[in-house]
């Protein structure tokens, strides 16, 4: 997509780009998590993570604010009227990039939710417009917005959050009129619909479980320092917040569309995939639908293929195992541990596109229509583009993104092995996790140099 001329790219450029090596960042990053799994073998016996009892109460006075009726209908005045601004130039704004509704929905909304919820915590359940629509509804009907006509379905889990996200990168990766106003517009619509119809069903518990943007920015959120527990706001470990997620029916499958899509996003840029949809004689001569139509049609079944196949081989990596009598429940009960790698993704993928185009989508925003105004007076700021002017540092960053992401992940992953497995199966139990993710962090960096 391009804004005002400048292009909408997700990734960091090619290979030629980086001034460091693939195949050093690679074997650098496969012997950082099996040095990281040798040593937690040795020295990490017994679990060290329980969101129940880590951390310690926050400062007096900055639980009162969080705590206080005040702040929270700030929180939601703030995110409401984000919401009828978005809905303004979504409706009225011209049908072009330069509209600022892109920018708000493809970098602020799907990329801000990541370093907003790692810093502050579950920041979409916080200023949602459709919680706080459905609390409106049901404070003129006289009901409580936490009771719907109906029980949500325990079965059902995440699995709609999970439908909600792959139905975004969808439309972000693979719909070829994706910036195009009509389109993305009707999603929206869509969304806040189903969102209001589920949320009158159900209360708002089918927000918690099948809100796509609140399960992921809770999922990031915890990773965050912050949790409420007892009523009260503690500060405790990122890793001790993250052993909280509740494994619920789902989870595999949000965290397989968030970390394959990213994966996908990186390879559909590639050299290797231009090609094969340039050059394939099947796409290109016999294509019964046209070259455009067929090319369409291998990009849905390649993000399909890299979500379903990250999904089946994180569960098949966890399930093979002994000593365990349901083996089906393990793949949800180490699914947090794809959190903080899908996050080291997120920022080695979404960096540089973030930093600028959130720039630029401020820029645009004081000028919703296109006629020169300068309502919130940005309209005259430059992109600073000192990241891109400093290829080392953001080429290095990148990498330890996911280096650190999956170094985490192996941690965490143990640690609820430790809990798990019997103690004969806790160690051996534990190598076919690792060696998906030795495979994941190898082909996501050669992704992340390839494209």
């Amino acid at each position: 997509m391009a804004v005002d001329g400048t292009t909408l790219a997700h990734g960091i450029g090619g290979a030629q780009d980086l001034p460091i090596s693939p195949e050093l960042a690679i074997a650098g990053a496969v012997a950082a998590l099996t040095v990281s799994f040798t040593v937690l073998a040795v020295a990490w016996r017994t679990p060290r993570y329980d969101a129940r009892t880590s951390g310690r109460p926050a400062p007096p006075w900055l639980d009162a604010l969080v705590a206080s009726p005040g702040f929270r209908i700030a929180l939601r005045v703030l995110g409401f009227v984000l919401f009828l601004y978005t809905v303004m130039v979504a409706v009225l704004g011209q049908d072009r990039t330069t509209n600022p509704f892109f920018g708000i929905f493809y970098v602020w909304w799907w990329v801000g939710l990541v370093p907003a919820s790692l810093l502050l915590g579950p920041v979409w359940r916080a200023i949602s417009p459709v919680r706080t629509i459905n609390a409106a509804f049901a404070r003129i009907s006289g009901g409580d917005p936490e009771e719907g006509m109906f029980r949500y379905p325990e079965r059902l889990g995440h699995w709609p959050a999970a439908v909600g996200l792959f139905a975004f990168v969808w439309l972000e990766l693979v719909y070829p009129f994706s910036t195009e106003l009509g389109p993305v517009r009707l999603w929206c619509a869509v969304y806040v619909a189903v969102m209001l119809i589920g949320g009158a069903l159900f209360g708002n518990v089918f927000y918690e479980r099948a809100d796509p943007f609140e399960v992921y920015s809770d999922l990031v959120a915890k990773l965050s320092p912050w949790a409420v527990r007892e009523g009260r706001l503690v500060v405790l470990s990122p890793l001790a917040n993250l052993a909280s997620v509740v494994p619920r029916p789902g989870l595999v499958g949000v965290t397989a569309v968030l970390f394959g899509s990213t994966a996908f996003d990186s390879f559909r840029d590639s050299g290797t995939w231009l090609r094969f949809l340039q050059g394939n004689d099947l796409i290109r001569e016999n294509s019964m639908f046209g070259v455009e139509t067929a090319a369409t049609i291998a990009n849905n079944l390649a993000l399909l293929t890299f979500c379903v196949g990250v999904g089946v081989i994180f569960a098949a990596a966890t399930m093979a195992t002994g000593g365990v009598e349901n083996r089906r429940t393990l793949p949800d009960r180490f699914a947090h541990s794809i959190v903080p790698i899908v996050v080291g993704y997120i920022v080695a993928h979404y960096l540089t596109y973030f930093v600028e185009q959130g720039q630029q989508t401020l820029i645009l925003a004081s000028d919703p229509f296109g006629d020169g105004s300068n309502y919130l007076g940005t309209a005259d700021l430059q992109i600073n583009y000192w990241l891109s002017y400093h290829p080392t540092l953001l080429a290095n960053t990148k990498v330890l993104a996911v280096v650190i992401g999956h170094v985490l992940g192996v941690i965490a992953a143990h640690d609820r092995a430790i809990a798990l497995l019997p103690r004969r199966h806790q160690l051996t139990g534990q190598l076919p996790l690792l060696f998906a993710m030795v495979g994941f962090t190898a082909g996501g960096l050669f992704l992340l140099f390839a494209a």
